[in-house]
């Protein structure tokens, strides 16, 4: 009896083992559908060499270059225009009205109806102005917020430009941005614009500290500075369905925590608005801008929160990766796509939610929380990196080490974030 017994065991097993490595072979047999040979995956590349490939190898890279900037502008365009009526209809529901609903078939067309109407108004400039100046900032400002797109992986084969420090590059461009929101307080000759310029420049200087800690990491542990090699360095999924995205380390959690709240105050966005504070400042820079100019900044403001949430995607959330195995087929530039408009929305939700800080508060956070928990993320790092061959038992010691240099700092120094700070009494006559 116990013979018998063992014997169907033995055969149920051995049903199972067959049974399984069918199922695997047939994932294999799937899966050629879902690699980059797939007619979807090239189908960009494909409509680029047909346009292009008729002309002579020195005209060809001119022509496909132009081709990258181009579409660069029209998606990152319209993205614009809609993500503005995107946030308008959100904030609206969240704050319990309907939003613009209006133009066009359930307002669609209202981005277009408020460029038509930038366009068409008066622009001002203020007598006493540098009018080059006063002309050139807001051009400035776009042109460099548009510059970081370059150096972007948006698909496997989708990368404008190869640049093997493709991250010093994005950051670099992105810091150019100062010069130009100065430029706009200095030459609009006007002390609230001048006062508002200054306090920008505070905040951008004090923030650009931690987002650049916060990358820092990442390039330790992929060894590169190409956000190609980076996208690839977080491929393929451990037991077969956990990515190895850098985020889900404890590491890599903290330096994308760190890098999306800078991101926020480069951005100038909610709850770091400070440089528009209407209450104090009327408008900010911009107090002296009108018409398309005006509409410029806010463009700019809006082409550098997609291009920060872009990054954020390629250092942290694996890039243009897919998060399982069987969704592969799937094109790789809809999974970045994806991810980028996750981000975006996270920007608009901290928006609707968030009350706007005070400035001692904002550079509070900035030097005495995030600067501090970028260093220690370092050393977490580097630990990670240093311990990467324990097994087992090691490897559970090794997360709970991790878990705790990152969760320990976060908890003391917000705890002491604001000790021997009184809170403001607001005394009314």
């Amino acid at each position: 009896m116990l013979q018998m017994t063992l014997a169907l065991s033995a055969s149920a097993c051995r049903s199972l083992l067959a049974g399984a490595s069918y199922l695997v072979e047939l994932a294999k047999a799937w899966r050629p559908a879902a690699s980059s040979d797939s007619l979807l995956e090239r189908a960009p590349v494909m409509l680029r060499d047909a346009v292009t490939g008729f002309l002579p190898e020195p005209w060809r890279w001119f022509a496909n270059s132009l081709i990258a900037i181009v579409a660069i502008l029209a998606v990152f365009g319209l993205l614009f225009a809609y993500l503005t009526l995107a946030e308008r209809k959100i904030l609206g529901r969240i704050q319990n009205r309907p939003g613009p609903n209006r133009t066009g078939w359930f307002g669609l067309l209202q981005p277009f109806a408020d460029g038509v109407k930038a366009l068409t108004k008066e622009d001002i400039v203020p007598a006493n102005a540098d009018r080059v100046l006063h002309f050139l900032a807001p051009v400035a400002l776009v042109a460099l917020s548009l510059l970081g797109f370059a150096v972007i992986p948006f698909g496997r084969q989708l990368v404008p430009i190869e640049l093997n420090a493709a991250v010093l590059y994005f950051f670099a461009a992105g810091a150019a941005t100062e010069l130009a929101v100065f430029m706009a307080g200095w030459a609009s000759h006007n002390k609230y614009s001048l006062l508002a310029a200054m306090r920008a420049l505070a905040q951008l200087i004090s923030y650009e500290l931690p987002l650049l800690l916060s990358f820092v990491p990442v390039v330790m542990l992929a060894g590169t500075l190409s956000t190609t090699e980076i996208v690839a360095a977080q491929g393929g999924w451990k037991w077969g369905f956990i990515p190895h995205w850098y985020v889900l380390t404890p590491w890599g959690f903290a330096g994308f925590a760190i890098f999306m709240v800078a991101a926020l105050a480069e951005s100038n966005r909610s709850p770091f608005d400070l440089p528009e504070a209407e209450s104090e400042l009327i408008a900010g820079h911009l107090t002296e801008y009108s018409g398309f100019k005006y509409a410029l900044f806010f463009m700019a403001e809006y082409f550098g929160m997609c291009a920060l949430s872009g990054m954020a995607v390629t250092l942290f959330l694996g890039g243009w990766q897919a998060p399982l195995p069987f969704l592969e087929f799937i094109p790789s530039y809809a999974w970045f796509a994806a991810k980028l408009l996750a981000l975006l929305l996270g920007f608009i939700w901290i928006r609707a939610t968030f009350p706007r800080l005070r400035m001692d508060q904002l550079t509070r956070l900035a030097w005495k929380f995030l600067v501090p928990l970028a260093l220690i993320n370092l050393g977490t790092a580097a630990f990670w990196s240093l311990t990467h061959d324990w097994a087992g038992p090691l490897q559970l010691a090794r997360w709970g080490v991790a878990a705790v240099l990152v969760v320990g700092p976060f908890v003391i120094m917000g705890r002491t974030l604001s000790a021997g700070v009184a809170p403001r009494k607001y005394r009314y006559a």
